[in-house]
């Protein structure tokens, strides 16, 4: 992904996981309410990004420090709340659940924003505009557009990432994605999404 992001044809990735916490989460731990500071202490904790570094290896003590970053099943982000079917990114041990891919996935955000820089906007993170010219990662709930499109003899999880690339194509093509970069919110919730991120496509 890093290599395709790098290249010089602008790219959007759509990611099925969260890319950041609940503001209850930054109170009960003390952290600024900015998004690269925690990147940088998520990753200290759940450094799930080295060899061989599963979440379930910081979950039982392994690896890492998960204990001293948690999370309660209960707190959710404005997005997850908007979206009224998503799961707490700390509901774990759930059908559903996106908290193991969302402790796995973020120190790979990190990863990202550092091998490639500026030329990769983080959204809303870096702004709710894309530059033009720029590649884009988005957060992503694939249960809003997978039965949009025919499954055919695709497993769920092939089903979701298609469902996922064909919607941004399709948003894309006609010129409405602009608009779900622009989600309708207070300027309030705006600066609150700003930390805890939004999932496209959620009003």
């Amino acid at each position: 992904m890093a290599a395709r992001l790098a290249e010089d044809v602008p790219t959007i990735v759509g990611i099925d996981h969260g890319f950041s916490f609940p503001l209850r989460y930054f109170e009960a731990h003390q952290l600024a309410p900015d998004w690269p500071t925690f990147l940088e202490d998520f990753q200290r904790h759940w450094p799930t990004d080295a060899e061989h570094t599963y979440v379930d290896f910081v979950r039982d003590g392994a690896a890492g420090n998960g204990a001293a970053r948690t999370g309660n099943a209960r707190w959710r982000r404005v997005t997850e709340q908007r979206a009224g079917s998503a799961k707490s990114v700390f509901h774990f041990d759930v059908q559903g659940s996106v908290a193991k891919s969302t402790h796995a996935g973020i120190p790979w955000l990190l990863f990202l924003r550092a091998q490639i820089g500026a030329r990769l906007h983080f959204w809303p993170f870096d702004g709710w505009s894309i530059p033009a010219g720029t590649s884009a990662v988005v957060e992503v709930y694939p249960s809003l557009w997978k039965h949009t499109f025919p499954a055919h003899n695709r497993t769920p999880d092939q089903q979701d990432a298609f469902a996922v690339a064909s919607w941004l194509r399709e948003a894309d093509r006609s010129g409405q994605l602009a608009g779900f970069l622009q989600p309708s919110l207070t300027p309030a919730e705006r600066a609150v999404a700003g930390v805890e991120g939004w999932i496209l496509g959620v009003a």
